[in-house]
């Protein structure tokens, strides 16, 4: 797992300068870059590490001007975020190459497993699973009857996939999320007492989908609950049964999604938000952290609020909350004065 600092720059299409043989095996936090090791600059607060990081390589904006000579490689990129996802990348890829099925898994008989698959140990496949091509399951999965998960994935340990769901190609699934749970139905009988509306539909996620840790994504009544391509899902979020999540939408971490919500393309929704069912939610949308949405939200709309409306609106009602306890002191002067 190394790489010479011309081959990276070549990776991330950089320009080099400084000695273009160094070895790198480990990427870093600029801040604790030690020999050996490349890291990133990206935020302006964190340039004065430059001069005393003893990392081999760092990288940075083609536009940097620096204020005095560095002791470590240098290799200028035009985004160096974006550099840092596709050398992780190639790291990540080397750690994990591994061909095996293990001895303590079960596999159905009738299940199809591809070529060049990892399967580990504690393993469960059900009838009529099939896996795909280059596909790594960690320890202690289950996967039931009837699922599909694609080419180029990765379920990490713990994941369990219920009955026909279908995952796509180049997934990544980690620790402890559940596809395909039942979704929360049921119809209130007599004496204030519940019938449960079985759930007879399936989860499909498409391509370069990746979901976080202990996430949970329900079945559908009927039909398909759908996470479209390069949706990208934290950890502990609640997905309700029938919801649609659009193509390149990014949600963080505790958002919980009422069921038979449809939710745009492009959209960024923030931590801790509570999205009610049955809503439309459009292209594009910014939802700010610990928002609470009530109503359909029109294509590139930024709310924010605890019953969430336009931000810009909701940071100068803000203001004048924040004024309240002085306004009302205010006003009591004013009624005692007998100017009211």
């Amino acid at each position: 797992m190394k790489y010479t600092s011309l081959e990276i720059s070549k990776i991330i299409d950089g320009k080099l300068e400084g000695d273009k043989n160094i070895i790198i095996n480990s990427i870093s936090e600029i801040e604790n870059g030690k020999k050996g090791d490349i890291c990133f600059l990206a935020n302006s607060k964190y340039e004065h590490f430059l001069y005393t990081t003893k990392a081999s390589v760092i990288i940075i904006d083609n536009e940097l001007k620096l204020k005095k000579s560095l002791k470590s490689t240098i290799i200028r990129v035009k985004d160096p975020y974006l550099s840092l996802s596709k050398i992780s990348k190639r790291f990540e890829e080397k750690e994990n190459i591994r061909i095996l099925i293990s001895e303590k898994s079960y596999i159905s008989k009738s299940a199809k497993i591809g070529i060049n698959c990892y399967i580990g140990p504690f393993v469960f496949i059900g009838d009529n699973v099939t896996i795909g091509d280059n596909t790594k399951i960690y320890a202690n999965c289950n996967i039931e009857e009837n699922v599909t998960v694609g080419k180029d994935s990765i379920l990490y340990a713990g994941v369990k996939i219920y009955k026909n769901c279908k995952i796509g190609n180049k997934n990544i699934i980690h620790c402890g999320a559940v596809l395909g749970a039942d979704g929360f139905g049921f119809a209130p009988i007599e004496n204030s007492n519940y019938n449960k509306i079985h759930q007879i539909g399936n989860v499909i996620t498409y391509s370069d989908v990746e979901i976080g840790a202990n996430t949970t994504i329900d079945r559908a009544t009927l039909g398909s609950t759908i996470i479209n391509k390069g949706v990208k899902l934290d950890n502990l979020i609640q997905i309700g049964h029938n919801v649609e999540i659009g193509e390149n939408t990014v949600i963080a971490g505790l958002v919980g999604i009422a069921g038979s919500t449809k939710i745009g393309k492009n959209c960024m929704i923030g931590g801790s938000s509570g999205i009610a069912g049955h809503l439309k939610i459009g292209n594009n949308v910014r939802i700010a952290g610990n928002s609470g949405v009530g109503s359909n939200i029109k294509n590139d709309s930024t709310i924010q609020g605890p019953y969430a409306f336009n931000q810009k609106d909701y940071l100068r009602s803000y203001v004048y909350f924040k004024q309240l306890p002085k306004i009302l002191k205010r006003l009591e002067s004013l009624i005692k004065k007998g100017q009211t």
